[in-house]
């Protein structure tokens, strides 16, 4: 089977114990279809860069998985038609990261970024 990793944005007016819920059904999609859920994350309320559906801030959940396509296929619909759920993002991954992920983490726990080498495309404007 392959592996994924889903991001959720559900409405930003529901409590967080509804949010968790929704991340609870979809797993359940996924293991009613034949996958299974290796982690979930409620990452909260957090402000979007832009409005969807006249939201500015919405609940983030994630999940990674290892389904087949068609269980990824029929979460991904009933996520659309869900009147709670805004966005979703699906990403097939060749291998999940150990641990929590980014969102997860505290600053000081996460590795330093490696330095670019060049000072962007506007370094030699003043």
């Amino acid at each position: 089977m392959t592996l994924y990793e889903h991001v959720l944005i559900a409405r930003q007016d529901l409590s967080n114990a509804q949010a968790e819920g929704l991340l609870e059904h979809f797993s359940a999609v996924i293991g009613d279809n034949g996958g299974k859920v290796l982690g979930t994350e409620y990452w909260g309320v957090k402000t979007m860069a832009y409005k969807i559906n006249k939201n500015r801030k919405g609940h983030y959940g994630f999940l990674r998985t290892e389904a087949p396509a068609a269980a990824v296929q029929e979460m991904e619909r009933l996520a659309r038609l869900h009147d709670d759920v805004m966005r979703v993002l699906t990403v097939k991954v060749a291998a999940h990261d150990e641990g929590p992920s980014v969102q997860m983490q505290k600053r000081d726990e996460r590795e330093e970024r490696g330095s670019r080498g060049d000072r962007g495309p506007r370094s030699d404007r003043r």
